[in-house]
């Protein structure tokens, strides 16, 4: 049988995340970021799923051969999460592994659906400083700001409610963010105009989000917030990530340009779950 668990009991998930698994789900089953946790049983789970508050996506964790709960998932996901995808119009059920031997698993599970697939590649950052060609540094009108309580509380840009909505897509509030996350933004006339920020941590590692409005990109935007992102993160003894899909070369691009180094490949998979 497949149960949520309520945010007080995702603790009893713990012991069954992958030592290098995906950060996203470190940062639900520890409380920082929002999600729903599903697993087999309520008090002593072997395995189960996060389905991430963004809705980008479901982690499968623990034991990938667990027969009992690979046979009833695709009843369950039709039964339960299709209708609760339907109320956030969310279409595609994006399936990951928490490790390796997951992949495997979720294909053979939903072998009788018509299923595509991607890889990922993680970066990480272990310098001990940033590292910013110095092509990066910003044109004429252009601002970087920390996204921090003073920047929200003085309003200081005509479009505050772009950062906000960026952050609530991934956080529970603006307090938690300020609380927990590292954040900048580029700003151009009092607009903002650009975002880097962390999407996901469990204290220590920072998952880093980049958007930069069509209009204003090619001025080198993500890099140079990447380089505040970074020296924020060294000075914290923290660590930035970056996950991206193989096919996105902009994002691996800047990734490697700023200095992150690959530490990981690993598989997605996704079918539809229009109604």
């Amino acid at each position: 049988m497949i149960i949520e668990l309520e945010k007080k009991e995702f603790h009893n998930c713990e012991h069954l995340l992958h030592e290098n698994g995906l950060i996203e789900v470190k940062a639900i089953i520890e409380g920082i970021n929002p999600g729903r946790v599903f697993v087999d049983n309520q008090n002593s789970p072997a395995t189960g799923f996060v389905w991430l508050g963004n809705n980008d996506g479901f982690i499968f964790f623990g034991n990938e051969n667990n027969l009992a709960f690979n046979l009833e998932l695709n009843g369950f996901i039709e039964e339960v999460i299709k209708p609760e995808a339907a109320k956030v119009n969310l279409k595609w059920f994006e399936a990951l592994g928490d490790h390796a031997g997951w992949h495997k698993s979720l294909e053979g599970t939903f072998r009788h659906r018509p299923l595509g697939s991607w890889k990922q590649r993680v970066y990480q950052y272990s310098g001990i400083l940033p590292i910013i060609p110095e092509a990066t540094f910003l044109d004429s009108g252009y601002k970087v700001h920390k996204m921090d309580r003073h920047l929200y509380g003085n309003d200081r840009a005509t479009n505050m409610e772009v950062m906000v909505d960026k952050v609530l897509n991934s956080w529970s509030s603006m307090e938690e963010f300020f609380e927990h996350g590292i954040g900048y933004c580029a700003t151009f006339d009092n607009r903002i105009v650009s975002t880097c920020f962390t999407v996901f941590t469990n204290g220590k590692v920072h998952a880093i989000a980049i958007e930069t409005e069509k209009e204003h990109r090619g001025k080198k935007l993500g890099q140079q917030l990447t380089y505040h992102f970074i020296k924020a993160c060294v000075e914290a003894n923290k660590i930035a990530y970056w996950d991206c899909v193989e096919r996105n070369k902009p994002s691996i691009a800047v990734a490697e340009a700023c200095g992150f180094e690959m530490v990981k490949r690993y598989d997605g998979c996704e079918f539809s779950i229009r109604p």
